[in-house]
């Protein structure tokens, strides 16, 4: 079993910046895959950025060059960078990890980019 525990996000202006973070109860070098993904209202989740354990990395097409995805191994915490933020931007963010085929998800975080 693993926990997921997102923080960081809030209300930003466009253009502006926020770093989501994914804190995991068990050390992410067992996990396959962690990342991020999105749910706007009345859309589906759609994933955001994946990283794997030996670090490889992917990103949508609609936020690549703008977030990075990133993990702290010793602090089992995964983290997004997200910068020129855009109102479609605007969503619950949600953490998520694989392990073996299993997968886990975070409660999710709430991102709004308005002015």
């Amino acid at each position: 079993q693993v926990q997921l525990v997102e923080s960081g996000g809030g209300l930003v202006q466009p253009g502006g910046s926020l770093r989501l973070s994914c804190a995991a109860s068990r050390s992410i070098f067992s996990l396959n895959v962690m990342g991020w993904y999105r749910q706007a209202p009345g859309k589906q989740r759609d994933v955001v950025a994946r990283i794997t354990s030996v670090g490889i990395t992917n990103y949508a097409d609609s936020v690549k060059g703008r977030f990075t995805i990133s993990r702290n191994n010793t602090k089992n915490t995964v983290y997004l960078q997200m910068n020129s933020l855009k109102p479609e931007d605007t969503a619950v963010y949600y953490c998520y990890a694989q392990r073996w085929g299993t997968e886990y998800w975070g409660q999710g975080t709430q991102v709004t980019v308005s002015s």
